[in-house]
């Protein structure tokens, strides 16, 4: 039965509507589950602010700890402070956006040990939006905040001699860093359906991965480089780009286009999580409970 719901929503029964339209009413499902949520988030607008500040404070430990470092050496890895601020800046940026947005998306274990998950099944809404906007957490902004602050201030001061594709380089590296964060959490959400208590093996990529990025690539053995680089691609959120913005030569030798490719990764892991979505949701069995 569940595998019949399965294909009324998302599979040859909408088929004729084509992607776009399927796309489109997935993000305006979205923005609707989104906007009831900030609506009784904002019933309590004191609790939100402690909550968001107490969130940025948390989170800029990690920040913390680096000062604590940088107390004792003036590089790390021939890195400076504010060219590692840069690096931690934009890889908190890209994953913050990706938290608010999406990371609900590792309840979807829990949801099919207790087999809530049938009540989204029933429902002519996207479940992948439900899943990622049920209890949106507004609050996550911010960890957000708290990235763009350290990364414009390590642009501000790192010595970087700044020409036009280094200025465009910024939020390209951005955006194709929220897109790469973004595949994973999907992939992982995805895999839950066939190793449903996989969710810690999933935060070993995306806040594992997080924590990788915020130091430079000098400070890791070859093999870890080329793994990050060529098996799971995290290089291309702020490794791989920032290399090109700070003039740093690339550890692994690689040709200066491939710090253009974030993009192009972006949009392909994309498409392969979107798939081992789609894959893992038909192969979905009710609980039957």
């Amino acid at each position: 039965m569940a595998e019949v719901m399965v294909r009324g929503v998302d599979g040859p029964a909408r088929e004729a509507d084509g992607p776009l339209p399927r796309l489109l009413h997935g993000l305006r499902a979205y923005g609707l589950i989104v906007a009831m949520w900030v609506r009784s988030t904002m019933a309590y607008r004191t609790s939100f602010v402690m909550m968001a500040v107490g969130n940025f404070l948390t989170t800029g430990l990690d920040f913390v700890a680096i000062l604590l470092m940088f107390s004792h050496i003036d590089a790390l890895g021939g890195y400076s402070l504010p060219e590692i601020a840069l690096l931690y800046g934009a890889t908190s940026t890209s994953f913050g956006l990706v938290d608010l947005f999406l990371g609900n998306a590792e309840r979807v274990g829990r949801r099919v040990r207790d087999g809530t998950l049938d009540t989204l099944l029933l429902r002519p809404v996207p479940v992948l939006a439900q899943i990622a906007a049920d209890r949106f957490a507004l609050r996550r902004l911010g960890r957000v905040v708290q990235g763009v602050v350290v990364l414009v201030w390590g642009l501000a001061r790192a010595d970087i001699a700044w020409t036009p594709v280094d200025v465009l380089l910024v939020p390209v590296m951005l955006i194709s860093g929220a897109g790469i964060f973004a595949a994973i959490f999907v992939a992982g959400a995805a895999f839950q359906f066939w190793a449903n208590d996989a969710s810690q093996a999933q935060n070993s990529f995306t806040y594992g991965g997080t924590t990788l990025l915020q130091y430079p690539p000098t400070v890791f053995s070859q093999e870890l480089v080329r793994g990050v680089t060529f098996v799971v691609p995290l290089a291309f959120v702020n490794w791989l780009p920032a290399l090109r913005i700070l003039d740093r030569e690339d550890p692994l030798g690689l040709p200066g286009w491939v710090d253009f490719c974030g993009p192009a990764v972006a949009l392909v892991m994309i498409a392969l999580s979107g798939l081992a979505w789609r894959a893992g949701l038909r192969s979905y069995r009710s609980t039957g409970s």
